[in-house]
């Protein structure tokens, strides 16, 4: 969640606190960020491993002998109940999870929640590398999803709470990037490991625990954030955290705020009700909102299963693995961009930038498959290159927006007394509809073909509506200023806020 400070003084007489861009709060954002490569190495390498041959012979053979027969439809090679389990599970462990890692968040603070991330994916990883059968399997992708439920819920909370207000949408998107970084690393490894047989799927699920070792030894060194610590009414320690992050003395007008908001948020004796309060439902609708429609732009069914996909429309498997790299490198470096313009440009241009651009990506790719392949032809080696293109443009525009600012706005909107509570509906949400996506992606792929691009095509039309009526602009605004200058200033929310007081009454 972000910063408790306020920023320059504003119409509303907010007060400008000191402080500086410090090496610390770089090293710190850096390292907490480490979450996301767990998260976004499991995103890219599950479907590099559910494309290999070694990998389906063993757990699979259905499946994989349909993969090899030529006649085999080309939408329904890989529709295999058991196949979209190994991936989705860990989606579902994740949903649970993230309720759990909310109280261990908000009584334990936020660096021990991310050692705990790490711990649980490292014994997941064991259990995914040496599988010898499909229930090690899934009891390996239950314990990763316990680990990413954990690092969802506490990174965006750490990045957000050491950041100074004007870098704050820069300094959360590191964690965003890191998905990228780690979804480009794992469709790289995919790449060379695929020519190791027998075993080269079970050093791609191995490597998964670098990110998880990076993460738990980083977790060690870095510090608590200051709003954690006077939470749990470690005061002398929060200040002291404090001055460092900010690379000044001077913070006691900053610590004044955080203090204030965590004697508020010690009044609410059950932040989950609170939740269901009237003047709540602005944020935890938004919360969830975006996570939903995160999901539903389609970018998980593409990342999960890029090779699958590649080599659906005609492209052999190195050629698939390949093509799943030169994606990655695309998100990546949107990322890159969102990073630098979300504090400029502001949340609602990126979105609905992307909102149109994603639209025609989407439509262009399920009108070149619709004309062009069929149940058991291959697509001509032009047209098939100009699908990896338009999944290209698509990942480029997912990639500064709706994926970084799912994660990010959600995180600007809770007040302290709800924040990890708030986090976790949205965090569980993510995780509910990536489940989802990822459990039906290919059955809908053979039963859709072609139009289950249309199929997120619509979706999006709706997300870009919402975001035109519903969604207010955040940027720059801290936290304590949320209400009065976003929720109560908002045509169509601020029928909700009429009612904060009492709200507030009824939760203490």
């Amino acid at each position: 969640m972000p910063a408790i400070v306020m920023s320059n003084a504003g119409p509303n007489g907010a007060k400008k606190l000191e402080g500086k861009i410090t090496i610390y709060v770089v090293i710190c954002g850096v390292i907490a960020a480490t979450g996301g490569l767990m998260f976004g190495y499991d995103i890219g390498i599950s479907g590099g491993v559910t494309s290999m041959d070694d990998f389906l012979e063993e757990f699979f053979p259905v499946v994989y002998e349909r993969k090899h027969k030529a006649k085999e439809d080309n939408y329904c090679k890989y529709d295999n109940q058991g196949l979209q389990l190994f991936t989705s599970s860990l989606y579902l462990a994740a949903l649970v999870s993230s309720f759990v890692a909310s109280k261990v968040c908000t009584k334990h603070g936020r660096r021990l929640t991310m050692q705990a991330a790490s711990v649980f994916f490292l014994v997941g990883v064991i259990f995914n590398a040496a599988a010898r059968n499909i229930v090690m399997l899934i009891v390996g992708r239950i314990l990763l999803g316990v680990g990413v439920g954990f690092a969802n819920q506490a990174v965006p909370l750490f990045l957000s709470e050491i950041a100074p207000v004007h870098i704050r949408g820069a300094l959360n998107i590191l964690f965003q990037l890191d998905v990228t970084i780690g979804i480009f690393v794992a469709n790289i490894v995919n790449y060379f490991v695929s020519s190791i047989h027998p075993w080269g799927w079970r050093l791609a699920l191995g490597l998964a625990g670098v990110p998880a070792t990076m993460l738990c030894l980083g977790s060690m060194v870095i510090a608590e954030t200051p709003t954690s610590l006077i939470e749990r009414e470690q005061l002398m320690e929060g200040l002291a955290v404090l001055k460092k992050i900010r690379g000044i003395d001077n913070v006691n007008a900053e610590y004044e705020e955080i203090l204030h908001a965590c004697e508020m948020a010690r009044q609410v004796k059950q932040p989950f009700r609170n939740l269901m309060k009237r003047s709540s439902r602005p944020q935890l609708v938004i919360a969830i909102a975006m996570q939903v429609f995160q999901q539903f732009t389609g970018i998980n069914a593409i990342m999960f299963y890029a090779p699958v996909l590649f080599q659906t429309i005609g492209f052999k498997n190195d050629a698939s693995l390949l093509s799943a790299v030169i994606t990655g490198i695309v998100n990546v470096l949107s990322t890159v961009v969102s990073v630098v313009l979300v504090d400029k440009l502001g949340r609602r241009f990126l979105l609905l930038e992307a909102c149109g651009q994603m639209l025609i990506t989407q439509v262009a790719i399920g009108g070149v498959l619709l004309v062009n392949l069929k149940s058991t032809n291959e697509l001509e080696h032009g047209v098939a290159v100009w699908v990896v293109v338009l999944v290209c443009l698509f990942v480029s525009s997912f990639a500064w927006s709706w994926g970084p600012l799912g994660w990010l706005i959600p995180s600007e909107t809770f007040p302290l007394a709800t924040r990890t509570a708030g986090y976790a509906f949205a965090v569980s949400s993510n995780m509910l509809f990536t489940f989802v996506i990822a459990q039906a992606f290919l059955s809908m792929m053979c039963h859709l073909r072609a139009g289950i691009f249309f199929f997120f095509a619509a979706w999006i039309v709706v997300m870009g509506l919402f975001v035109i009526f519903l969604l207010p602009e955040t940027k720059n605004v801290p936290i304590d200023e949320m209400s009065e200058r976003v929720w109560k200033r908002h045509w169509f929310w601020k029928r909700f806020m009429d009612e904060e007081a009492l709200d507030k009454k009824d939760s203490v």
